[in-house]
């Protein structure tokens, strides 16, 4: 849901927030309930001794007397008394349990005939009838005098709970979201091929628990990259050596040029692939980062193919220093150029663009592109495209490679098929 809290921490705290203003609206409508009768026969008390009262001392006073007696008590007890006209319509009570309970106990207790109603005529109060004689009177009490005031120390109480509860929420999520914000940060440096350091162990049991798995999690496989690396280190020697062997017999052979270049060609390209697998299965990790200019860097590698009489098209925005592995990013490069030649044609054009806090770099070339649903499953090592670009003696793990550099420096490689035919390498940084 789009109206939800990101965090655990504030979606902790929503909800202790709003289970607690549901606990006290509750509790708040409960006591109304349990108050009702009581408050009813207080208030119906009040108004019968009133009505009763106020009927006795106009019985008592002299006829001369009883208009200074009813300015009297309108003064002094806001009790106000008026004749009742013939024909006098008198509104129903509204449909309030209060008022209709206070109602059926002031007729209980003053006799049948006796008439109840509020805010008659538009003025506020409660109206009780009485009679003297054959002459009907209403006796108006202040609103005031029939209910209880409002328990505004219950929200008093209630903001403070809800204070302490949120603080106590967190607190608590605190404790919970500090070790999985450690994780999620060594989860990262993991994704991104980096060495995390240990998790500490402590907290809830499960949180141990968590950390604890994480820790043998990256201790394993720091050990299967180290037996890995030595394992491929010798794969190196044993292939390379008896290739370098062959080579040199090959160029001995009695044999026509042509077969000689094609076979020196076959041990060029096996060479080649095992050159890419050991990169692949190295990893780039080691090397540190430092402040480069990227433009330095693709002029450097431009100048390196143009040696190889190979020439690159450059096309570069003015961009800061960033934190790069030179290295790392050379052979990004290097294999995104070769792919780019190897089955783009001759063409070959390199971008760089400064926008909105990223830094993008393009290799662009006029080959005939790469179909839409294929693009994902090249950036899988050892995919290798067999029509529309065709294929050559590669191991299939030049962009898986790029790819690897590229997220080593926090971006990510992706493929476009470019308008009017081509393809389109783009690697996208955060400018850091």
């Amino acid at each position: 849901m789009k109206w939800l809290p990101r965090t655990l921490l504030s979606r902790i705290m929503l909800l202790i927030a709003l289970l607690l203003m549901a606990s006290q609206y509750a509790a708040f409508r409960l006591y109304e309930y349990v108050e009702r009768e009581p408050r009813a026969t207080a208030a119906a008390l009040q108004a019968s001794s009133t009505v009763n009262l106020t009927r006795a001392a106009l019985l008592a006073a002299h006829e001369d007397r009883r208009v200074q007696l009813l300015f009297e008590l309108s003064q002094t007890e806001g009790v106000r008394v008026y004749p009742i006209a013939d024909f006098e319509v008198v509104e129903a009570l509204p449909e309030d349990p209060l008022i209709q309970l206070i109602a059926q106990k002031i007729v209980a207790q003053l006799g049948e005939g006796t008439v109840v109603s509020v805010n008659h005529f538009g003025l506020p109060g409660l109206w009780v009838s009485f009679s003297i004689d054959d002459d009907f009177y209403w006796v108006v009490i202040p609103k005031i005098r029939t209910e209880l005031p409002a328990p505004w120390q219950w929200v008093e109480w209630g903001a403070l709970m809800l204070a302490l509860s949120l603080l106590g929420a967190y607190l608590i999520a605190a404790r919970i979201n500090r070790p999985l914000h450690r994780l999620a940060q060594a989860a990262d440096q993991v994704a991104h091929g980096l060495k995390a350091d240990p998790l500490p162990e402590y907290g809830a049991e499960e949180l141990r628990r968590v950390s604890r798995t994480f820790n043998e999690m990256t201790v394993t496989l720091a050990q299967l990259d180290s037996e890995r690396t030595l394992l491929l280190a010798g794969v190196s020697h044993d292939l390379r050596t008896p290739l370098a062997r062959l080579r040199l017999a090959v160029e001995m052979l009695s044999a026509s040029e042509s077969m000689k270049s094609g076979m020196i060609q076959d041990i060029e390209d096996m060479d080649g692939i095992i050159r890419q697998f050991l990169d692949f299965i190295r990893g780039l990790e080691g090397e540190t980062e430092q402040k480069e200019d990227l433009n330095e860097l693709i002029r450097a590698t431009a100048e390196r193919y143009a040696r190889g009489k190979k020439q690159l098209l450059l096309n570069l925005d003015a961009l800061p220093k960033m934190l790069l592995r030179p290295l790392a990013m050379q052979r990004l490069l290097g294999n995104l150029i070769d792919n780019a030649f190897a089955y783009g044609g001759k063409n070959v054009e390199i971008v760089t663009r400064n926008q909105s806090g990223t830094i993008t770099l393009s290799v662009l070339d006029d080959g005939p592109g790469i179909p839409e649903h294929e693009m994902g499953r090249l950036m899988r090592p050892f995919e290798r495209m067999n029509t529309a670009r065709g294929q050559d003696g590669s191991s299939g793990l030049g962009l898986a490679i790029a790819d690897r550099i590229a997220r080593l420096h926090g971006g990510h490689l992706t493929l476009h098929n470019r308008e009017g035919g081509g393809l389109e390498a783009r690697v996208t940084m955060l400018r850091r």
